[in-house]
């Protein structure tokens, strides 16, 4: 869940002033960043309670997946973006990708 949290905040950070164009590019940074601080609030203490269970490559994957399952959601809501065939194809394939991370060791 706070991998998913995490990820809520880091999407906003990157991808919520696209609807504020009009805006001064050095504010939504600055906005930008303090948003990302809340992210990795999250994201750190998740990655240091996952790492045992998971191996830190499973970890970043997850993480991908997830990044990808929120910006999806954010795009659509925030930004009025629905994907494409193509768009959701690539995903499938990067979850059929990260599939083999979990596979068990030979």
């Amino acid at each position: 869940m706070l991998l998913v949290a995490s990820n809520v905040f880091m999407t906003v950070a990157w991808y919520g002033h696209l609807r504020f164009r009009g805006v001064a590019l050095w504010k939504v940074i600055l906005a930008s960043w303090g948003i990302a601080f809340f992210e990795y609030c999250l994201q750190v203490p998740a990655n240091r309670w996952g790492y045992g269970a998971f191996t830190a490559y499973q970890l970043k994957l997850i993480q991908e997946v997830i990044t990808l399952l929120v910006f999806m959601g954010f795009s659509a809501l925030w930004l009025g973006e629905t994907p494409r065939w193509n768009y959701l194809v690539a995903f499938a394939l990067i979850l059929a990708a990260v599939g083999f991370a979990f596979l068990p060791r030979a």
